[in-house]
């Protein structure tokens, strides 16, 4: 008799519109997930090639396949561009509660651009639920006031007050930078987002031993964000060399001393030389080669 629950802590290198009848209805509590925004960009196939039409049909699909995993009080969190979340948004709120549009503050510096219109430098994020009584942790990310603003508060209708003492609701918009190519963190995958986003939403989102789903791994740090926070995953990703690199990923975590982990789950694999694949463009490659520096990716595609 197979293992109802072989599926969790897995990456499949596959479509996920494939492989998500392995997951059981029901079973996930959070999907979190960071689809190809449609721009163009080369991820080893032509998944971010599509005409307006095919991406947003093909968006549909994926959704609702994806919507019957999660649990009565599941969420999903989605990374889309401006271009195309006023159209998903629809899309979800047909089927779910829109709770946040959170925008993710890249820390562009103000370099070059358009001369025509003003520089995009943000993402947007769309954060649903299913009904009312969602899991959601304020405290597991709540923010800390830092010293001057604590003694600021120092007189006594202050004394002892929770949310001085334990800090504030993250708000809607986060300025975290992105990934440079020498940031520690980085893997080589081009539209890699920063664990410390994906952290909060797992830790808000996702209760202590829950389940993860991402779609689109990409370079896995929703694995590694969830994998370090206590919780368990399972997703999916189309390009083998991308899949290369989060098991390197996973094994460095795993690989690191106790205590450790933030610092090897943010070590990326090494590089290997490019490789092609049949009609595509040119794929970079890593290799989990212990100790070697690589730069770290972003975000997957089907």
């Amino acid at each position: 008799m197979s293992d109802s629950r072989a599926w969790l802590d897995q990456v499949y290198c596959e479509d996920a519109l494939a492989g998500l009848a392995r997951i059981p209805d029901g079973a996930v509590d959070l999907i979190l997930t960071d689809p190809p925004y449609n721009l163009g960009k080369d991820y080893g196939n032509a998944s971010d090639q599509q005409t307006v039409e095919e991406y947003l049909r093909w968006t549909e699909e994926w959704i609702a396949a994806a919507l019957p995993k999660l649990k009565p009080n599941g969420s999903l969190y989605i990374f889309l561009t401006w271009r195309f979340s006023p159209e998903i948004f629809v899309m979800l709120k047909r089927r779910m509660t829109m709770m946040n549009e959170i925008i993710w503050d890249r820390r562009v510096p103000s370099m070059g651009g358009s001369v025509r219109s003003y520089s995009s430098v943000h993402d947007t994020i769309g954060f649903f639920v299913k009904r009312k009584d969602y899991y959601f942790d304020l405290d597991a990310v709540r923010i800390a006031y830092d010293a001057a603003t604590k003694k600021a508060r120092s007189r006594s209708i202050f004394v002892g007050a929770k949310w001085l003492e334990i800090g504030y609701n993250p708000k809607d918009l986060w300025s975290v930078s992105r990934l440079h190519k020498e940031h520690p963190e980085r893997a080589d995958h081009p539209t890699q987002k920063p664990l410390e986003i994906i952290e909060r939403m797992v830790k808000a989102s996702c209760p202590p031993d829950g389940v993860v789903l991402d779609l689109f791994m990409g370079s896995g740090t929703t694995a590694l964000a969830a994998k370090r926070c206590g919780r368990r995953f399972v997703g999916f990703e189309l390009n083998q060399d991308y899949c290369d690199i989060i098991h390197a990923r996973l094994a460095a975590l795993d690989a690191a001393p106790a205590g450790a982990g933030a610092k090897a789950g943010a070590k990326p694999p090494a590089k290997r030389a490019p490789a092609k694949r049949a009609g595509t463009a040119a794929v970079k490659k890593a290799a989990a080669k212990p100790g070697a520096k690589k730069p770290k990716p972003e975000t997957v595609t089907l």
